[in-house]
């Protein structure tokens, strides 16, 4: 009987990591007659786990949903995962997710071997989530538009503009992004016929159309929603070279914030700002050498805002009145190198 229990582990375990199995390699990898898979196959039908057959020399055996969840076999790894993706999702802006994500969280720490409750909650308790202030996005909302996404239905919503206007769209889903503490929705907007944006937590109801569509040369979701919010929404628009690697600067600069390319001296950095001065000083705090590309009205700040801090730390003589300085010839800025400190 312990014999045919592990068998039987060990078929699920196989089932579960390969989309479908040919009769005579799942008999050989367990070392069994195929009258005796067809037996385990039966056992593992009767706990509740779909296994769906093809009959033929050809056929195989291929795990399926059922109508009920039955129990799932984890690895160690996969186990630990599963408890800490869990705990996560109890804390995160996903409204009616936390206590059933704690329920499940129960559920799985009560089976779990000793060895790996103590990971998980070892991990856990040392972790402290830091939540948004913003406004949590309906599960239920996210659910419907994920499956707009996935059989490519047409969806209709209600949505609230930045102006707190509001009005109807339909839209072709692509792809949900999570971008920080924010979910944004990649749509083709049939209204304007265009890729466009859509914060889901401004989005008041939805449903899905039953229309079905054919996928329009997509974008990359990922990148469009990171350019839409670095960049689009503001009033300067910047371009700058940093002369060090991308993956530096990825350190010091968080995907919400700027967009990132590789070049041949460095990188190019393209972020958006309603103040040159708030694009002129993130720039700086990276303590990296850059040149501006683009807008010249951020060169000619960038120009003024250098010579006010070398007159700074030189001590030389003052303009008074906020008087901007002529940008400097060509396109080259100095970078942001340190100046000595002024004497006390």
């Amino acid at each position: 009987m312990v014999e045919t229990s592990a068998r039987l582990l060990r078929l699920l375990s196989l089932l579960e990591v390969k989309p479908e199995w040919p009769g005579a390699d799942l008999a050989a990898r367990l070392d069994v007659t195929p009258r005796t898979l067809r037996r385990d196959v039966a056992k593992l039908r009767s706990l509740g786990y779909p296994v769906h057959a093809a009959p033929g020399v050809a056929g195989g055996y291929r795990l399926g949903a059922g109508a009920a969840l039955p129990p799932l076999l984890l690895d160690d790894d996969e186990a630990v995962a599963v408890a800490l993706s869990l705990r996560t999702a109890a804390a995160h802006v996903v409204s009616g997710i936390g206590e059933a994500s704690m329920r499940a969280l129960t559920k799985l720490e009560q089976v779990l071997p000793a060895r790996l409750r103590e990971r998980a909650k070892s991990i856990g308790t040392a972790t402290v989530p830091l939540t948004g202030s913003g406004p949590a996005v309906d599960a239920d909302t996210l659910t419907t538009i994920a499956r707009g996404c996935r059989h490519h239905e047409r969806v209709e919503f209600s949505y609230r503009r930045h102006d707190g206007g509001t009005g109807p769209r339909t839209v072709e889903p692509h792809r949900l992004v999570q971008a920080g503490y924010r979910w944004y929705l990649v749509a083709r907007d049939l209204s304007h016929d265009e890729w466009r944006t859509f914060r889901v937590d401004r989005i008041d109801w939805v449903r899905l159309t039953g229309v079905r569509f054919v996928p329009r040369e997509p974008p990359d979701a990922a990148a469009f929603v990171a350019r839409a919010v670095t960049t689009a929404p503001y009033r300067y628009q910047v371009r700058v070279l940093i002369h060090a690697p991308t993956e530096v600067v990825a350190d010091r600069v968080p995907p919400t914030v700027a967009v990132l390319e590789p070049a041949d001296d460095g990188c190019i950095l393209s972020s958006g700002a309603d103040s040159l001065d708030m694009l002129a000083f993130r720039i700086a705090s990276m303590d990296l050498d850059f040149t501006v590309l683009e807008p010249p009205e951020l060169i000619e700040r960038t120009a003024a805002l250098a010579a006010r801090w070398t007159r700074a730390a030189s001590g030389g003589p003052r303009h008074t009145g906020g008087e901007r300085q002529p940008p400097t010839s060509g396109r080259q800025l100095a970078s942001n190198e340190r100046q000595p400190p002024t004497s006390t």
